[in-house]
């Protein structure tokens, strides 16, 4: 098992990272806004989830394979994209969360969760993230390397639920305060929209492997 300073240098460094602005922090963000705390803590669930299953990539070398791949890369990276950009438009097209009937038909909690994971597990960028963070920590005096990788994506995943789910209470109690405004919650899930298409086209037009 990694050593405690070890796991404490780890800790603050993934507090940083998790909280500075990127694709899972921006869709805690707008989906707490558009549909409430209960919306963003599942976004956040899910996204942790998808950290834990980039580990077990890393640790398994599925991510050194990606990294080998540029063909996997790119298809892996097409698929996340067009997810991305259907959330958008599902989030356009929606009446808005104020709408008659709209609790109704809001997603189950879980929904959110999944929706978070399969955004997360998807990119391939946070899987070559993860292939080079992780053994940065890792020494072989503090005993089986995979059980170390594993201890600290386990660390990773439960400061992210933390920092984004701190995220989801703030943003979802700003939500809270102007739900009942009239055409708000409309364009609130517009505001989620773009921040899903925007992140669609990042991914798949940025480059590679930056």
């Amino acid at each position: 098992m990694p050593s405690i300073e070890t796991l404490a240098s780890f800790l603050a460094i993934s507090v940083a990272i998790t909280l500075s602005p990127g694709p899972d922090n921006l869709m805690v963000l707008g989906q707490s806004l558009a549909r409430g705390r209960r919306a963003g803590f599942g976004i956040a669930l899910g996204c942790a989830l998808g950290c834990f299953t980039h580990t077990l990539w890393a640790t398994l070398g599925l991510s050194a394979i990606l990294l080998a791949s540029p063909n996997a890369f790119f298809a892996l990276k097409l698929g996340g994209a067009a997810y991305l950009a259907w959330l958008g438009i599902q989030a356009l097209r929606s009446p808005g969360s104020n709408a008659p009937g709209a609790a109704a038909d809001a997603p189950a909690w879980y929904r959110y969760v999944v929706r978070g994971f399969i955004a997360n597990a998807i990119n391939p960028k946070v899987a070559l993230f993860f292939l080079a963070f992780l053994p940065q920590f890792v020494q072989p005096a503090n005993g089986p390397l995979e059980l170390q990788m594993l201890a600290l994506g386990a660390v990773f995943a439960a400061q992210t639920i933390a920092v984004f789910g701190a995220i989801a209470f703030a943003s979802g109690s700003i939500a809270a305060l102007i739900a009942h405004r009239p055409d708000f919650g409309k364009w609130l899930d517009r505001t989620a929209g773009m921040i899903f298409i925007g992140l669609a086209a990042h991914l798949l037009f940025s480059g590679e492997r930056d």
